[in-house]
């Protein structure tokens, strides 16, 4: 293969979670910092974010304005599933006749879809469906399979997820919410980084009630604040979808992936596997060294895996309003 066909073939692997029409973006070091520090708390003061990545206030705020401005990063608020309600989950493999695209961004569509991609593997599109418990869970995933086009949809139903950056994992420790309490949730899932003076205006209450009813909910388990970041711009533009069977128990294999730093996202699942999940790397050689490793572990029956060519969709803050 020449150089030229190389440098294509990576330019395009680059954008491989890249959704159409998303800005280039590049990041220094400063900027990794930041939104690094974003993706753990997402409502860190601009005080102690300066502090963290040692620049001045100012400039830290115009670091943050620039990258909330340029869409490469956005600052959400992430709900508990209970909260929503939403017990049920799967991730389905969508075959289809002709144009996947246009597939794709149908599911898109869906509330109850808040990951779609592109695929290279057996099946085009790969989707996340969350919902209301498994009658619903159902009943999405025969809207899928009525979909015009689609000619195949083989579903892996979740039983439990074993590591994901979007999902608050212990339940939460507040169990009562009142209409405020769900007002705020929802002017957060809009705008993450939104001031507490700004918040307790659109809400109804003073400054320092709103401040103390919003950390309750964080501190409580109800919400988390982070960043969501284009992989690339992480160094990791590389994505990969793995189904692992197992010929012993699930707990071990379980336990050692998710330590894994190149695997973002597992979930435990019952239909052709017993495992689903992502890796996220940063060239391909490493996605096959990821899955050369995942083969060999003891306990591993077999691995399929996809290429996540275009991300159609990633929207875990399901309460809000699209984009």
């Amino acid at each position: 293969m020449s150089r030229e066909r190389q440098r294509t073939r990576a330019r395009h692997a680059s954008r491989a979670a890249e959704p159409r029409g998303s800005p280039q973006v590049d990041l220094d070091r400063i900027d990794l910092a930041v939104v690094r520090e974003l993706q753990t708390d997402g409502r860190l003061t601009y005080e102690t974010l300066a502090q963290r990545v040692g620049l001045s206030r100012p400039a830290t705020r115009a670091r943050v304005q620039r990258l909330l401005d340029s869409g490469a990063v956005r600052v959400v608020a992430v709900v508990h599933p209970s909260v929503r309600g939403l017990t049920a989950s799967a991730h389905l493999s969508v075959d289809t006749h002709g144009d996947a695209e246009r597939v794709a961004r149908e599911i898109a569509a869906m509330p109850q879809a808040p990951f779609v991609t592109l695929t290279a593997g057996q099946r085009a599109i790969m989707t996340e469906l969350r919902t209301e418990g498994f009658d619903a869970l159902d009943r999405a995933i025969e809207q899928v399979r009525s979909l015009p086009g689609v000619s195949a949809v083989d579903p892996l139903i979740s039983t439990h997820h074993l590591k994901d950056p979007y999902l608050i994992a212990a339940e939460p420790s507040v169990n009562e919410l009142d209409a405020t309490d769900l007002r705020i949730l929802d002017e957060l899932e809009r705008d993450g980084r939104l001031p507490f003076a700004e918040l307790a205006e659109r809400v109804g209450l003073s400054a320092g009630a709103t401040r103390a009813r919003t950390l309750r909910l964080l501190e409580g388990g109800v919400v988390k604040v982070l960043a969501l970041v284009r992989p690339e711009l992480l160094g990791l533009g590389y994505l990969c979808g793995f189904a692992v069977r197992l010929e012993g128990p699930r707990e071990p294999v379980a336990r050692a992936l998710a330590d894994w730093e190149r695997v973002s996202f597992l979930s435990a699942c019952v239909g052709r596997a017993d495992l689903v999940g992502t890796i996220s790397a940063e060239s391909l050689g490493a996605v096959r060294a990821t899955l050369d490793a995942m083969r060999a572990c003891e306990g591993v029956r077999g691995v399929e895996s996809w290429v996540h060519l275009e991300l159609v969709k990633e929207r875990y803050d399901l309460g809000a309003p699209a984009a």
